[in-house]
């Protein structure tokens, strides 16, 4: 079995640790607990043909206060970024920490999940289809309704192993 350490990046509030719920547990929950410092969840998947062990890092959001400290993503082989599709401010968050994360870790794979995609979207197309041009992978995700979020885990699963 082959194991992969990936972080989930993020501005706070976007749903970072309800997408690895989802993802990891199968369920969401309305109650809002933000995280604090790093909470590691582990699931198995089978990915062409391989036993992937994805070891989720789910880290505290950030806001103009508090930044990622980059030594919890030392070892990473890659990380989703998660933007809120109802503030498109926190794109531009998603987007700077993807230059950070990038200056860390060198060219590790990457995945962009637009989250809250059951709610009223505020995010220009342009912008998304912009960070597909450069070679971005963008996501649809609702953590609420399990819209694209196995899907989107399992992408970048594939570009770990590509």
């Amino acid at each position: 079995m082959i194991q992969k350490k990936v972080c989930m990046l993020g501005a706070f509030a976007v749903g970072k640790t309800s997408l690895v719920a989802r993802f990891v547990h199968g369920f969401f929950s309305e109650k809002y607990h933000t995280t604090i410092g790093v909470k590691i969840d582990k699931k198995l998947l089978e990915v062409e043909g391989k036993r992937v062990g994805l070891v989720v890092w789910d880290l505290y959001g950030e806001d103009r206060f508090l930044r990622v400290e980059p030594f919890y993503l030392r070892g990473s082989a890659g990380y989703l970024l998660v933007a809120d599709g109802t503030r498109p401010e926190t794109l531009e968050v998603a987007q700077e920490m993807q230059e950070r994360a990038s200056a860390e870790l060198g060219p590790v794979p990457f995945v962009l999940l637009l989250n809250k995609h059951d709610l009223p979207w505020r995010l220009e197309g342009a912008r998304v289809e912009g960070l597909r041009a450069l070679g971005w992978a963008v996501h649809y995700t609702s953590a609420k309704s399990g819209e694209g979020v196995e899907e989107a885990f399992l992408a970048l699963a594939r570009r770990l192993l590509s």
